[in-house]
């Protein structure tokens, strides 16, 4: 089984104001999707907002310089993700069109194949 990261983006400005209930339809959009794909998902993280971020820049002689913020200043900003297992590539997208972002119009799904290095 080979396996893929889903890297849920999104506009954070639209997920800051969502309502209570719009929150609570996206938890149960996730449990819904964690129900359906049981064993396949190997981890999972929703993320604290870019600002918080810390991005290291190195130099030729190894020394790194931490800024504040994501590394890219855009309107969608990485949300969280998913590592999951799936016999190809087909099955992962199969299983990423579950997750309830792609309800939101603001929102994209990256299906990344992760470099089995064993």
């Amino acid at each position: 089984m080979a396996k893929y990261m889903l890297l849920i983006y999104g506009n954070e400005q639209e997920w800051a104001t969502m309502t209570a209930e719009e929150i609570l339809s996206l938890d149960d959009g996730h449990a819904a999707f964690v129900a359906a794909a049981g064993s396949a998902v190997l981890s999972s993280h929703q993320l604290e907002p870019g600002g918080t971020a810390t991005t290291l820049h190195g130099d030729p002689a190894g020394r790194a310089t931490p800024t504040d913020g994501p590394f890219l200043e855009t309107k969608e900003g990485l949300g969280g993700y998913y590592v999951v297992e799936a016999s190809d590539l087909d099955r992962a997208i199969a299983m990423a069109q579950r997750l309830p972002e792609l309800k939101m119009a603001h929102c994209a799904v990256e299906v990344r194949p992760i470099v089995d290095v064993g």
